[in-house]
């Protein structure tokens, strides 16, 4: 008795589809992008003709400066994931409008300074070997003990893997990253990114829309540009943010998180501190109102400061979340 055969199903494929597009986008702390609530996961598409600023889904792509994000959603208050943008698009400037989107995994503001780090050294020029630079798009490298790297170019990067070494770059959308033991990572660029990854190191960030990030324990991420970020995940650092509608955040054992800047924000994890700062507006002096220490778990005028959570101070001296 001959067998019979078993029908497959073939799947028909649009060869001529492009690739998904990976960006990052920008909430507000609900996970919500101008009144629509979006989740994490899930796919979403949009009808009508696609044009950026007025229809689509958008987010600024991977090959966009990764802190270019921070132009739409400041990091005080807001998070950051990683999408999936696919059908038809449009494009204007940094950001990308698309038919379709699927929201990936949340990331960090300390996440986005290490890619922002990446994403620039991964396409500066490594071949002069020169631990100085002032080119645009050039690079600077140490790697020896007490040893400096310094770049000055917009662009640029400046590395240093040396005990207790330095990097710094002061150049727009540059990055400094230092490994060491005892260094420090400086960028004063606006749009740039400081990252320190080594213990009892140092990484600072003066730019406009910049990022600072410590992961190295007992180290420290400053910044003191307007609507920057400062974040640290290290063991007993510290995240401080002096600039105007700036973030400070502290995922680390032990840390604090200062807000020191008008209409700043900041958050700590389950064994750390905040400290936040109401002034007067910069229009006005920036006259300091109130301040407030606080432990995560105490409780501030009827508020339980709770691990994970934004909070401001508002001018009444009233602890809130952002």
């Amino acid at each position: 008795m001959a067998k019979s055969k078993k029908s497959e199903k073939v799947e028909q494929v649009d060869v001529t589809a492009p690739a998904p597009i990976t960006s990052i986008k920008g909430f507000d702390s609900d996970l919500s992008c101008r009144g629509f609530k979006f989740e994490l996961g899930q796919s979403y598409s949009v009808e009508g003709s696609i044009k950026a600023c007025s229809n689509g889904f958008h987010a600024c792509p991977e090959d966009q400066h990764p802190l270019s994000v921070f132009k739409f959603y400041s990091p005080a208050g807001s998070r950051y994931c990683v999408v999936e943008q696919s059908g038809d698009t449009d494009a204007q400037e940094t950001k990308l409008a698309s038919a379709k989107i699927t929201i990936g995994v949340e990331i960090s503001l300390s996440d986005l300074a290490q890619r922002a780090v990446k994403w620039v050294f991964d396409r500066v020029d490594w071949t002069t070997g020169a631990a100085s630079n002032s080119g645009v798009r050039g690079a600077a490298s140490n790697s020896g003990d007490r040893g400096a790297a310094s770049n000055s170019g917009d662009g640029g990067a400046a590395s240093n893997s040396g005990v207790r070494g330095a990097a710094s770059n002061s150049g727009v959308r540059g990055a400094a990253s230092n490994s060491g033991y005892g260094g420090a990572a400086s960028n004063s660029g606006d749009g740039g990114a400081a990252s320190n990854s080594g213990v009892r190191g140092a990484a600072s960030n003066s730019g406009y829309v910049g990022a600072a990030s410590n992961s190295g324990d007992g180290g420290a991420a400053s910044n003191s540009g307007d609507g920057g970020a400062a974040s640290n995940s290290g063991v007993r650092g510290a995240a401080s943010n002096s600039g105007d509608g700036g973030a400070a955040s502290n995922s680390g054992l032990h840390g604090v998180a200062c807000s020191l800047g008008y209409d700043g924000k900041a958050m700590s994890s389950s064994t750390g501190a905040i400290v936040l700062i109401a002034r007067d507006p910069p229009s006005a002096g920036g006259r300091i109102l109130h301040i407030v220490a606080a432990k995560v778990g105490d409780d501030i005028g009827g508020t339980t400061i709770k691990p994970d959570t934004w909070y401001r101070l508002t001018d009444a001296g009233e602890v809130v979340e952002a």
